[in-house]
């Protein structure tokens, strides 16, 4: 259902198209149905308009136009998020930045990448390999998600481990604050304590602040070899123990550290049948799996020195088994354990997907007491446990089988999940954001402090709340 544009909207947008052209504005039933929603759950949910600028000056152009007459604006990116932050509202204009793409340039000597918001990670990672540098963010959706939508919820991934969030990939970023000011700080520099930092305003804020436009990216050294392993051990205690020794035993070279719990393993090994490297691990329903991976410089000293780091954990006795890749091939089978995730639609049906942060040492007892209490409280409910264990990020999937993703009893589902993240001091969002999913929850990981100064800081650059409201906060 289209809602109809009143007169002054229709003519303000009119206008805006006059000023980009045809094809950068499309008005009521041309809205395209990818525009209506992101990756979350939540129904689609269309605007009034997609503006598609190619520049800066466009992106002001739209949200100057937009606040001229009171319409609020949502941007978006590769619309992959998972918490409904790119997600429209009926009399909404949806900016989007799929027209925005583009590598502008590599500076082999500061080692930055300077890229146009729309890009495509993937196409950010092809561009870095080509110059012979690499790109450190990786996550599933690389080939959908655009890289200032990776800014805009400050990322994680598989290698925060070694490389850090988006946030610590970016040197300088142009954006476009909700009045239309554009604000350039295209800054190469590692080093620059010249007042303020104002990147961090706009990284990890969800497009309630700005909206990015483009982006100078760190770049680092091509790794020379890859190193992985698939171990099992015991218990989680064994995890633990077994991550103190990779940092210690890889330092740097430790590059990814992904633990897959009895009950995740028993789903990809049995329905989603993804092939186990381990004989009989499968059949196995204590122990937990760890995929440990490292980027070396060196084949000919990093890949033994991996081997011998593993044959000294078997002598003494740390590990139940362990598999070692001996070619790309093998690393890649090894990483479709741990990706299958993505097939859990066609193999649960539908379910729901949780993202959680937690200190290391209790996601152990987390993961245990959660799967207990949800089992306990919510009739039929099933859930497994995986993630990004090395940066205390644990994901969850919880289902009642049968049910529509629209019939899962998800306030019960959140109030266990997130009640038992508050108790042990955790964060309801580690890398997916907050958007309107989570917005609820918020308290459970902020003060009442912290969330009254992101207030005021709302206030302050976008006093008519007009860009993106009521997510997040």
């Amino acid at each position: 259902m289209t809602t109809p544009i009143p007169d002054t909207v229709l003519q303000a947008l009119s206008a805006l198209r006059e000023q980009l052209g045809p094809v950068a504005v499309l008005i009521g039933a041309d809205v395209p149905e990818r525009n209506c929603n992101d990756w979350s759950t939540q129904p689609p949910l269309r605007p009034l308009a997609v503006v598609r600028p190619t520049d800066a000056a466009g992106v002001s152009a739209a949200l100057r136009a937009c606040r001229s007459v009171g319409v609020p604006v949502v941007p978006q990116g590769g619309l992959t998020g998972l918490c409904g932050g790119a997600r429209p509202q009926p009399g909404w204009v949806a900016l989007s930045l799929e027209r925005m793409v583009g590598i502008e340039e590599i500076d082999p000597a500061s080692a930055t990448i300077t890229v146009l918001a729309g890009t495509p990670l993937e196409v950010v990672q092809r561009a870095a390999d080509e110059a012979g540098f690499f790109f450190a963010l990786d996550l599933g959706a690389r080939g959908s998600c655009s890289i200032g939508g990776n800014l805009s919820t400050n990322a994680g991934g598989n290698r925060v481990i070694r490389y850090g969030m988006t946030r610590e990939m970016v040197l300088g970023l142009e954006a476009v604050l909700p009045d239309g000011t554009i604000v350039t700080s295209l800054n190469k520099m590692l080093k620059n304590n010249a007042g303020y930092d104002l990147k961090h305003l706009f990284i990890g804020s969800e497009g309630t602040l700005g909206v990015v436009t483009r982006i100078v990216l760190r770049l680092f050294p091509k790794p020379a070899c890859t190193m992985a392993a698939l171990c099992a051990v015991p218990d989680y205690a064994s995890v633990v123990a077994l991550l103190g020794a990779a940092r210690n035993g890889l330092g740097p070279l430790l590059s990814a550290f992904e633990v897959m719990w009895p009950d995740y393993w028993e789903v990809v090994t049995r329905r989603v049948g993804v092939r186990s490297p381990l004989p009989g691990g499968e059949r196995d329903g204590q122990r937990l799996y760890v995929l440990i991976e490292a980027q070396g410089t060196d084949p000919a000293l990093d890949n033994p020195r991996f081997q011998a780091w593993l044959e000294k954990l078997m002598d003494a006795g740390q590990l139940a088994d362990a598999a070692v890749a001996q070619s790309v091939a093998d690393t890649q089978s090894f990483w479709a354990l741990r990706d299958a995730c993505a097939e859990f639609f066609p193999t649960l049906g539908p379910h729901l997907s949780y993202d959680v942060g937690l200190p290391v040492a209790d996601m152990g007892r987390y993961a245990q007491r959660c799967k207990q209490a949800l089992a306990d409280r919510v009739a039929g409910c099933e859930s497994v446990y995986y993630g990004h264990i090395g940066d205390g990020n644990l994901h969850l999937v919880a289902w009642v089988p049968g049910l529509s993703v629209e019939q899962q009893p998800k306030d019960a589902m959140d109030e266990i999940i997130y009640g038992l993240v508050r108790e042990f001091a955790g964060t309801v969002s580690a890398e997916h954001g907050i958007g309107t999913v989570k917005k609820r929850w918020l308290g459970h990981a902020r003060s009442a402090e912290e969330i009254a100064l992101m207030n005021i800081l709302k206030l302050a650059l976008d006093p008519l709340r007009l860009l993106n409201p009521g997510k997040v906060l």
